[in-house]
């Protein structure tokens, strides 16, 4: 999959470009490519806010102009907070991740303008389609959270990670049916000596909402053994002591 490449045009502050390329390096981006930076470059600021992706500003290409910055691109999305009556579609940014996820084998780059003015219609001129990120009232975000924003976006759309999960602690396993089997004995076996099961005629039906309530809450056996301490100091009165108040 060809990953889009990120051009800022004419960036002011080094930060801004050390913030982006750690952006870059969280979502699997890597060619980050610098019109005429403000600051010169190399920059130490924008290698301390870079971090541990340093190795994309090493790596960063610097041009005199953004035509050369875009020549080899096929597709280019131009980010933009106003709308400056341009023609050309205007997306999300999470559509435009989408299309460029489809874009298989084709070069693609998303624009940012500098942190000042953002990009001006001769810039925007030469995408292909316009970028604005949904805001509340105040639209106008940091060069780095935009980037961020964008790059978040396309790694999304390949992105297997499920929607939730529980990380269970290293060492534990699930709970095997027979954890589950004597968990539910001795749960029961106590709940029906202290009379919590009764009257009798509802006793089954109590029994099976605490096993259903039980298998869900996915339980390792650390989870199971733990449970059953519990019930034997319930039981028996283990190190009892007197509440407080």
């Amino acid at each position: 999959m060809s990953a889009p490449a990120i051009i800022l045009a004419k960036p002011q502050l080094g930060e801004n470009i050390g913030a982006a390329a750690r952006a870059m390096a969280n979502f699997g981006l890597s060619d980050l490519r610098l019109v005429a930076p403000r600051e010169g470059w190399p920059n130490k600021k924008a290698q301390a806010l870079a971090a541990d992706a340093g190795n994309i500003l090493e790596s960063a290409r610097i041009f005199t102009t953004l035509g050369e910055a875009l020549a080899d691109l096929q597709i280019v999305y131009a980010t933009t907070a106003r709308d400056r009556g341009t023609t050309r579609p205007v997306l999300t940014p999470a559509e435009a991740a989408k299309r460029l996820r489809a874009a298989d084998g084709i070069k693609t780059g998303l624009l940012f303008g500098n942190e000042r003015a953002g990009l001006d219609n001769e810039e925007i001129s030469l995408a292909n389609a316009v970028i604005t990120i949904p805001t509340a009232e105040f639209a106008s975000l940091n060069l780095g959270q935009a980037v961020l924003l964008n790059a978040y976006e396309w790694f999304r759309t390949g992105d297997q990670t499920p929607p939730a999960r529980i990380d269970h602690r290293p060492l534990a396993m699930p709970a095997t049916n027979e954890d589950m089997q004597r968990l539910f004995e001795h749960l029961e076996g106590e709940l029906l000596a202290s009379g919590f099961l009764y009257p009798p005629d509802k006793a089954e039906a109590t029994i099976h909402y605490l096993r259903a309530m039980l298998h869900r809450a996915d339980l390792t056996n650390q989870d199971v053994q733990t449970l059953r301490g519990v019930i034997v100091a319930l039981s028996k009165g283990k190190h009892r002591r007197k509440p407080l108040g």
